[in-house]
């Protein structure tokens, strides 16, 4: 009984089954091949020879897509659609490999129609034993690599395309002109070319899958058929890389909430349209912004609505500054507006007054309208200042004293505002004479394993022994320090003393670790590496028991130098630590490339767990990935702490467990819970024998 394949094949034969006959007897071989079925529907007698098959019916049994791959599939899917669109003809070196033996032929394809309607290809193959190995292997690779390889005449008209190229042209003769959608970058290509030079651009591409962008390498050759010049040009799609570049270059200099240009932003552009101002002859008028009570509306309604109060401002100044000018969030609810003289049209004060009543309509927040005031400062270049940071100085002083003056104005820098710098130089040299007379010391606050309680480390925190306003805070007197550049020297005078508490803890038996901040502007001091390197032939210090903490911020861009001098301190036995880590927007490609030992989650998040858990989960989940330890700040309840337990996270600090405290009190903790510990081991101990007995029992 004949199977139903064979009722099929029968049905498929082409019409003239004479001239199939006089084929059969022809020594160049000769197959059907069904794209449909992706079996072959007859062949000749040499066919059936050079497919190894010992009748017609055992090679039409094949099922020839079992071992096809991919890029031979899709060849075969271009040939379809060629000759369904025209007479077409295609002369290549195919490697066949029937029963696992590799068959190398010159193999004439064309399309044929079949008696069902249906379209089929006759292929006309030649052995030949001739070719070399690397010729066939060469042939094989070009047949399969996803790279896209195609060979243009010097008009740009296509003569050859791999499968890679074929599948993503959108027209089967599309020019290398119209291939780019940019065609001017092809003819530089073709005339560079032309003068001798290879290429290699990137550019935006026309495919199949839409506009792409492709790494494209040009370089001149010869057609093999004509012998006359032609261009061989290979294509890489590297869209993903390029978009990937542009959103960290965009995530690097703009505000991830807002999409304004962000601080680092205007440290690259702000002194550039300073100059153009000096040089012009003109005004620049720059504008600080402050929304009144926005503290408040995040307090009692939550971030996500602060977040939309923040991005609808950022909208209304954007809208007001169009292409006048420069808008850049500075952080928190800070905005600056740049304006150039010749592009305010109104005067300062008038400009002032219509960016204040940007805010004088509610904002429709989710469906709730809220009332948002705003504050406004103005420093005037050349007036108030020459350079970005007299300017920005004096513009942070206007904007303080418009907070605390009448709703809706606009406060200018003035020489009454100078009281204020008066008052900062003082604050200078007391910090001075703080250092030369051993005012300063520091707190210490725990840091303590979610799973156990035990204390591994502690944070060091400066405190200021004022002799007449008492003990201050680091918020009083740091940013002064670091305004100044004193920073420096208070620094080095905070890693010394945490050196030397380190090696009383050491000598005490007590095994913990003790790390500090280091800000920005003492990285920027060239020799703070060199001190931190010799620190513990100084001080007899374990540097293994020391970390650095360095904000997220400073991460930005992959410096190479950062990088270098991370790398230093880490071969010295530093450990690294990314303080306040969710708030900086860093490109999480880069953190990779960086030594990194802890990253401490900014406390805002475990202070809003309600809203921010899924990217609280997330940041420990990134720790696992790069295999670095989780601390959770500010952990003040036993429910936040619970859920970090929960949740995998590896140490926390916060006052749950304790405020920040002297270095004798530390000690006098650490102790306890020493003691503690041995108590339990104790415990254990005593209880391990008696589960024994019971077990035997």
């Amino acid at each position: 009984m004949k199977s139903e394949t064979d009722d099929f094949f029968r049905t498929c034969e082409v019409e003239a089954e004479e001239l199939l006959d006089q084929l059969g007897r022809i020594a160049t071989a000769l197959w059907i091949y069904d794209f449909d079925l992706k079996r072959i529907l007859w062949a000749n007698a040499s066919g059936l020879e050079v497919w190894g098959a010992s009748s017609l019916e055992q090679l039409r049994s094949r099922d020839l897509s079992s071992d096809m791959s991919r890029t031979v599939a899709e060849r075969l899917n271009q040939y379809k659609a060629d000759f369904q669109r025209s007479d077409a003809t295609f002369t290549e070196t195919w490697t066949l490999y029937p029963l696992g033996v590799p068959k190398t032929l010159q193999v004439i394809f064309r399309g044929t129609r079949l008696k069902d309607g249906r379209t089929g290809m006759l292929c006309e193959g030649i052995v030949n034993h001739e070719i070399r190995p690397e010729t066939l292997r060469s042939a094989e690779a070009l047949l399969h690599t996803p790279v896209m390889i195609s060979l243009y005449s010097r008009n740009g008209a296509p003569l050859y395309r791999n499968p890679a190229s074929r599948a993503s042209q959108i027209e089967t003769e599309l020019t290398l002109q119209n291939r780019l959608v940019d065609g001017s970058i092809a003819e530089a290509m073709m005339g560079a070319l032309d003068y001798g030079s290879d290429c290699k651009v990137v550019a935006q591409t026309r495919t199949t899958n839409g506009i792409r962008w492709h790494e494209i390498t040009a370089r001149t050759c010869r057609d093999a058929v004509t012998g006359v010049q032609a261009y061989l040009v290979s294509e890489i799609d590297v869209t993903e890389l390029k978009e990937t570049q542009e959103r960290a270059r965009f995530l690097a200099d703009h505000d991830f909430l807002t999409g304004l240009p962000n601080r680092l932003y205007l440290q690259s552009r702000l002194p550039a349209m300073i100059n153009a101002a000096l040089t012009e002859g003109r005004n620049l008028y720059l504008y600080f912004i402050d929304l009144n009570g926005f503290k408040v509306i995040n307090d009692t309604l939550g971030h996500i609505t602060g977040d939309l109060v923040l991005s609808a401002a950022a909208a209304r100044l954007s809208g007001f500054a169009g292409e006048r000018g420069t808008v850049a969030r500075l952080g928190g609810d800070e905005f600056i507006v740049c304006i150039p003289e010749r592009a305010a049209g109104l005067n300062p004060q008038d400009t002032g007054r219509q960016l204040l009543d940007l805010f004088s309509e509610p904002m429709d927040i989710g469906g709730q309208l809220l009332q948002v005031s705003a504050a406004a400062g103005m420093s005037v270049c050349p007036d108030d200042g020459k350079d970005m940071d007299t300017l920005m100085r004096h513009g942070d002083l206007a904007l303080y004293e418009a907070r605390g003056g009448r709703a809706n104005t606009i406060t200018p820098f003035s020489m009454d505002l100078r009281q204020r710098l008066d008052e900062r130089v003082a604050l200078e040299q007391d910090l001075w004479r703080a250092l030369e007379n051993n005012e300063f010391l520091l707190h210490f606050q725990p840091r303590v394993c979610v799973r156990t309680g035990a204390i591994l480390s502690a944070e060091a925190l400066i405190r200021w022994q004022h002799p007449r306003r008492g003990l201050l805070n680091p918020g009083s007197f740091i940013p002064a320090c670091e305004e100044t550049g004193m920073i420096v020297e208070v620094g080095e005078w905070v890693y010394r003393q945490v050196a030397l508490h380190q090696k009383h803890l050491q000598d005490a038996g007590i095994d913990i670790s003790l790390s500090l901040n280091l800000s920005v502007r003492q990285f920027q001091d060239q020799e703070l590496i060199e001190k931190l390197l010799l620190l513990p032939q100084e001080t007899g210090c374990d540097p293994h028991r020391i970390g650095f903490e360095i904000t997220e911020s400073m991460l930005l861009g992959d410096s190479p130098a950062m990088r270098f001098s991370l790398s230093r301190m880490k071969k010295c036995g530093y450990n690294i630590l990314i303080d306040d880590f969710g708030t900086g927007y860093s490109n999480l490609a880069y953190l990779q490339n960086y030594p990194i030992d802890v990253l401490k989650i900014d406390r805002t998040f475990i202070n809003d767990l309600k809203t921010a858990a899924p990217i609280t989960r997330l940041i420990i989940s990134l720790g696992n990935v790069l295999n670095v330890r989780i601390v959770a700040e500010g952990v003040e309840t036993a429910e936040q702490l619970e859920w970090l337990r929960a949740n995998g996270c590896d140490e926390y600090q916060g006052f749950l467990f304790s405020r920040p405290v002297p270095f004798a009190d530390l000690v006098q903790q650490c102790e306890e819970d020493q003691e503690r510990r041995r108590n339990q081991s104790k415990v254990l101990k005593v209880r391990k024998p008696r589960q024994a007995i019971t077990r035997r029992a």
